[in-house]
C-alpha cells in the first residue's frame, strides 16, 4: 500500500461523498513507518466549507462601510477637521520622499500578489489563487458601482468626504480601484494568515495610504472605505463558494494519538457505532482501539465546529439577562480549557462524568480531547420501558452532585445523559457548562431536566423522582424557570411540535363533532315549510345542540401542554410555589423589530416634514373643516361596536361597548394596531358574560368580515379610481397590473407546497373556532347586518374625517371620494401590518405618499395627514386612558 499524503494537502482530501469507513493501523513496526503505513480512506467531510465565520467577516465588514458612511455624512466637521489635521502633520514632508514612497508601494502592491501566487502554485494550491482572482474582480465591481454611486446619487457630506479636489479642478476616485481588488485577492488567498506575508502586506498598504494621503490624491474616509469594501467582499466571495476543507483526517487523529503516547489500531467515526447519538457541534467522534488497554473515546474540535451556532448565541446574549453565555466565538485553546475544566470539576464534585485523559492540538485549526470509553446508550435512543424510576433518580443524583459545588451543566438533553450497561447513569457534554454557577443557571438545569425526563416518562413521574433526589424546595424553586426561554433549543422544538399536534386534535375533534350532530336536522326543511314557526324553534333548538356537542368535544379534547402539567404536579406538593414565569429576556423579539421597524419610519416622517414648510398651509387653514373631521372621527366609535356587536348573538350592552372602543385608543397607544384592539375586545366579551372560547370566536369572525371587508372595498374603489378619468367603464392599466400580481401570488401559494401548507393550516384553525360562531350570527340576520353596516359606517367615518382634514387646508381639492378610500385602505392595510403602536410612523407616510402620488401638494398632504392622525390617534388618547380605568375600576374590562 502506498504511503498516504500528509494531512492538509490536496491529496489528502478523499472523496465528500465517499462512505464513512474505519481508519486502520495496517502495521505493527515501529512507530514511525506505522503512521506512514496508515491507509488514507477515512475521507474529510466535503472538499469545501461554507465557513460561518467568513459570514460573521462579512457582516461585520459591511457594518463597518454603513458606519463610516454614516461619520461621514452626519460628522461633516470630523471629517473635514481630520484631513486638516493630516494635511498640516505632513505638510513639512519632501517631495522627493513622497513621490519615491509612492512608486515603490505601487510596484510593491502589485508584486506581492504575483509572488505569493507563484509560490501557492509551486505548492499545487492553484484553487485559492482561483478564490483571490474571483475576488478581486467582484470587488473591482463593487468599487466601480461605489464610484458611481458617490458621484453621482450620494449626498454632499459623504461626496466631500470620500474625495479630494485636483489642481485642474477634478475629483479624485471615492474608491482606489487598484488597491480594493488586491486586497480583495490578498484577503481571500489567506496572505494575512502567513506571518511572512502579513507584514510584507500591512507594510505596503500603509507605505501606499502614507504616500497617496500625504500627495493629496485621496481623503482618509476613501482608504477606511476602500480596505473595508476589500476585505468583505473577499470574505463574501469565500463565504460563497466555500473554503478548501483543512479539517483534521483520520491520518492526522492517529498521528495525534501517537504523539500523546497512545498506540492507536483502529478509529471509527462515532456516527457508525450502534446507538451512539448525534451530538449536534460538540465535535468529531471518534471510537479508537488501542494495541495494549481499553478503547478510548475521541472528540475533535476544529475551528468551523466552534464558530457552529454563532449567531444563536449572540441572540442569546443580547436577549437573555442575567445569565452568563457562552462566549460566541470561543478560541480553540479556550475551548480546550473549559472542556477539561469541566472534566475535572465534574469527577471532583463526584459525578459520573467521562475520565479526560489526554488533550492535544491537531495542527493550527484543530484540538483532540481523548476520554476513557464510557459504551452504553443515550436517554434519546432508550425506549420508554426502560425509562424506570431508579433511573430517573440516578439522574436526579447526578444533578444535585453537580450543583453541589455551584457546577451548571447547560445542556441536560436527552443524548447528554448516558446510560452504561449496568445501569448507571453518566453526564456527558459537559463543554457548555459553567463554574460558580448564580442560583438562576443552576434552577434553570432543574427546569431542563424536569423537561427532558416528562418528555419521556410524563409530567408525574419525572416530577416524584426529582423531588425524592433534590427534596421538593429545591424542585419548586424551579418552576419560574420553566418556560421555553430557558430551555435548550431542541427542547423548544418538541414542545412546539407537541403544540401543533395538541391543536390538530382539538381541530379534528370539533370538526368532528360538527358533523355528527349535522345529520339530525337534515330532515327539517320540509317540516319548516309547513308549519314555519315549529321549523325555526327546532332549526334553533338543533342549532343549540351542535352548538353544545362542539363545546362538549372541545372541553374532552383540550389538553395542557407539557410544561404545565409539570407545574400541576408541583404544586401538588407544594401548593404555595411561585409559579409567575421570571423575567429572562432582556428584550424580546417583537420589541425589537418595533423599534427598527418605528426607527425606519420616524426617520421617514420626519424627513418629509422637514422637506415641506407647512407654516403657510397652517395659516391660511379653514378650522370649521377640522370641526366636521372631529365629529367623524367621533363617528367612528359607534361604528366600531356595532361592528363588534354583529357578531355577538348574546346580548351585550352597546354604550359599554361604545366605550370599550374608546379605551382601545389608550391601548394601540401601547401595542400595535393589529394586536391590542384583539385582546382588550375579548376581555371586553369575557367580562359581559361570553364564554372565553365564544368570546374569541366573535372577535375572530368580526376580523375575518372585516379582512373581507377591507379588501372588497379596496378592489372596488381601485376600479372605481382607474375608470372615473376615462370616458368608459375600462379599469386603468395600474388596476389591471395590480389584479394580475395578487392572481400571480395567489398561484405561487397555491404551487409551493410549503407556503400551501402554511396557508392552509392557517385557514383551518381560524374555521375550526370562527365558522361555527359564524353560523350563529347567520341565524340571526339583523345581527349580520348591525355588523356589516358598522364595518362599512367605520370606513366611512375614517374617510370622511381624511376629507375633511384635507378640506381644511385645501378647500378646493380635487381628489375624489373613492382615490381617498384607496388612500386610507392601503395606509391603514399598511398601519396593521407594521409592528409600531398604532402603526406611528408607516401610516403617516403612507398617507403623505399616497396622497402626492394622487396629485396632491405635498405641503397640503403633510399637515393634513397630521390633523387627521391628531384627531384619529393622538387626541383620543386621554379619553381612552379614562374610558379605560373607568372599565377597570367596575370589572368591565
Amino acid at each position: 500500500m502506498r504511503p498516504p499524503p500528509a494531512a492538509g494537502t490536496p491529496g489528502a482530501e478523499s472523496r465528500p461523498d465517499a462512505p464513512e469507513r474505519p481508519t486502520k493501523n495496517m502495521t505493527s513496526g515501529p512507530e514511525g513507518s506505522a503512521i506512514d503505513r496508515v491507509s488514507g480512506d477515512e475521507p474529510l467531510l466535503s472538499a469545501r466549507v461554507h465557513r460561518p465565520s467568513d459570514l460573521v467577516r462579512l457582516l461585520v465588514g459591511v457594518l463597518g462601510i454603513v458606519c463610516v458612511l454614516g461619520i461621514a455624512a452626519f460628522a461633516h466637521g470630523t471629517a473635514s477637521g481630520l484631513e486638516q489635521d493630516i494635511s498640516k502633520g505632513t505638510g513639512q514632508t519632501p517631495d522627493v520622499f513622497i513621490k519615491l514612497a509612492g512608486l515603490i508601494s505601487s510596484i510593491a502592491v502589485l508584486i506581492l500578489p504575483v509572488a505569493f501566487a507563484i509560490e501557492r502554485l509551486i505548492k499545487r494550491d492553484g484553487l485559492r489563487i482561483a478564490d483571490g482572482v474571483l475576488a478581486a474582480v467582484l470587488a473591482h465591481g463593487v468599487a466601480l458601482a461605489t464610484d458611481l454611486w458617490v458621484s453621482e446619487a450620494a449626498p454632499d457630506a459623504i461626496r466631500e468626504a470620500l474625495t479630494q479636489a485636483t489642481a485642474n479642478g477634478e475629483l479624485t476616485d471615492p474608491v482606489h480601484g487598484y488597491l480594493a481588488p488586491v486586497i480583495a485577492y490578498m484577503t481571500a488567498v489567506g496572505m494575512a494568515r502567513r506571518p511572512r506575508w502579513r507584514v510584507a502586506l500591512w507594510a505596503v498598504l500603509l507605505l501606499n495610504s502614507f504616500a497617496v494621503l500625504v500627495g493629496r490624491q485621496t481623503t482618509p474616509f476613501s482608504i477606511i472605505v476602500t480596505v473595508l469594501i476589500g476585505w468583505t467582499v473577499a470574505y463574501g466571495t469565500l463565504y460563497a463558494v466555500g473554503s478548501p476543507n483543512v479539517r483534521p483526517t483520520g491520518q492526522t487523529l492517529l498521528a495525534g494519538l501517537r504523539h500523546v503516547g497512545f498506540r492507536p489500531v483502529t478509529a471509527m467515526r462515532a456516527e457508525d457505532v450502534p446507538d451512539s447519538a448525534e451530538q449536534g457541534d460538540r465535535g468529531r467522534r471518534y471510537l479508537v482501539t488501542l494495541e495494549d488497554g481499553p478503547p478510548l473515546d475521541v472528540t475533535v474540535v476544529d475551528r468551523e465546529q466552534q464558530a457552529q451556532g454563532f449567531f444563536y448565541r449572540v441572540w442569546r446574549q443580547v436577549t437573555l439577562r442575567g445569565i452568563t453565555q457562552r462566549r460566541s466565538i470561543q478560541s480553540l485553546r479556550q475551548a480546550l480549557e473549559q472542556e477539561a475544566l469541566l472534566a475535572y470539576a465534574a469527577i471532583a464534585a463526584g459525578a459520573n462524568a467521562p475520565k479526560l485523559i489526554a488533550t492535544s492540538e491537531l495542527g493550527p485549526d484543530a484540538v483532540m480531547l481523548v476520554y476513557e470509553h464510557l459504551g452504553g446508550r443515550s436517554l434519546d435512543s432508550l425506549p420508554d420501558e426502560e425509562i424506570t424510576d431508579e433511573l430517573m433518580r440516578g439522574a436526579w443524583r447526578q444533578v444535585k452532585a453537580l450543583q453541589s459545588r455551584r457546577i451548571a451543566h447547560r445542556r441536560l438533553v436527552g443524548d447528554a445523559i448516558l446510560v452504561d450497561r449496568s445501569g448507571r447513569v453518566i453526564l456527558t457534554d459537559l463543554r457548555g457548562g459553567e463554574i460558580a454557577a448564580g442560583d438562576v443557571v443552576l434552577r434553570m438545569d432543574v427546569a431542563q431536566l424536569l423537561t427532558t425526563l416528562a418528555l419521556r416518562a410524563g409530567a408525574e413521574r419525572a416530577v416524584a423522582a426529582a423531588v425524592e433526589v433534590l427534596g421538593p424546595d429545591a424542585v419548586a424553586d424551579s418552576l419560574p424557570l420553566l418556560q421555553p426561554i430557558a430551555l435548550s433549543r431542541s427542547t423548544r422544538s418538541t414542545l412546539r411540535k407537541l403544540a401543533r399536534e395538541r391543536s390538530q386534535r382539538e381541530r379534528e375533534a370539533v370538526l368532528d363533532a360538527s358533523h355528527a350532530a349535522k345529520p339530525a336536522g337534515a330532515a327539517e326543511p320540509g317540516t319548516a315549510e309547513a308549519a314555519p314557526a315549529n321549523g325555526r324553534k327546532d332549526a334553533r333548538a338543533e342549532k343549540k345542540a351542535e352548538k353544545g356537542a362542539i363545546e362538549e368535544a372541545l372541553e374532552k379534547a383540550r389538553e395542557e401542554d407539557l410544561l404545565t402539567q409539570i407545574r400541576h404536579q408541583v404544586l401538588l406538593i407544594r401548593p404555595q410555589a411561585l409559579v409567575e414565569p421570571a423575567r429572562l429576556e432582556r428584550i424580546r423579539p417583537r420589541t425589537l423589530v418595533s423599534v427598527i421597524a418605528g426607527a425606519f419610519a420616524a426617520y421617514f416622517l420626519i424627513s418629509t416634514l422637514m422637506a415641506n414648510d407647512m407654516s403657510e398651509a397652517i395659516a391660511k387653514a379653514d378650522w370649521r373643516w377640522a370641526a366636521v373631521a372631529v365629529l367623524f372621527s367621533a363617528l367612528s366609535y359607534p361604528a366600531a361596536a356595532m361592528s363588534l356587536l354583529g357578531f355577538v348573538p348574546e346580548k351585550v350592552p352597546f354604550w359599554r361597548t361604545v366605550k370599550a372602543q374608546v379605551a382601545g385608543s389608550f391601548v394601540k397607544l401601547v401595542a400595535p394596531a393589529a394586536i391590542g384592539g384583539v385582546a382588550l375586545n375579548t376581555r371586553f366579551l369575557q367580562r359581559a358574560g361570553v364564554r372565553p372560547g365564544l368570546a374569541v370566536a366573535s372577535v375572530g369572525a368580526s376580523q375575518l368580515f372585516g379582512l373581507a371587508a377591507h379588501i372588497t372595498l379596496l378592489m372596488v374603489f381601485g376600479y372605481v379610481t382607474g375608470t372615473e378619468r376615462t370616458p368608459t367603464l375600462s379599469p386603468s392599466r395600474t388596476v389591471i397590473a395590480g389584479l394580475l400580481t395578487a392572481a400571480v401570488l395567489a398561484l405561487v401559494v397555491t404551487a409551493v407546497p410549503i407556503l400551501r401548507r402554511f396557508v392552509v393550516t392557517r385557514v383551518r384553525s381560524l374555521f375550526a373556532g370562527v365558522v361555527p360562531r359564524m353560523l350563529d350570527v347567520l341565524q340571526r340576520p339583523q345581527k349580520l347586518i348591525t355588523g356589516i353596516g358598522g364595518m362599512l359606517l367605520l370606513t366611512a367615518s375614517f374617510v370622511m374625517c381624511l376629507d375633511a382634514s384635507i378640506r381644511a387646508f385645501d378647500s378646493d381639492t380635487h381628489l375624489s371620494y373613492a382615490t381617498i378610500a384607496v388612500v386610507f385602505l392601503t395606509a391603514n392595510a399598511l398601519g396593521s401590518a407594521v409592528p409600531t403602536p398604532g402603526g406611528v410612523g408607516a401610516v403617516e407616510g403612507a398617507l403623505i405618499a399616497a396622497l402626492s402620488v394622487a396629485g396632491l401638494p405635498a405641503g397640503i398632504a403633510a399637515p393634513a395627514v397630521l390633523l387627521y392622525r391628531l384627531l384619529t390617534f393622538w387626541l383620543p388618547v386621554l379619553p381612552g386612558w379614562l374610558s379605560f380605568n373607568q372599565l377597570t375600576r367596575k370589572e368591565q374590562l
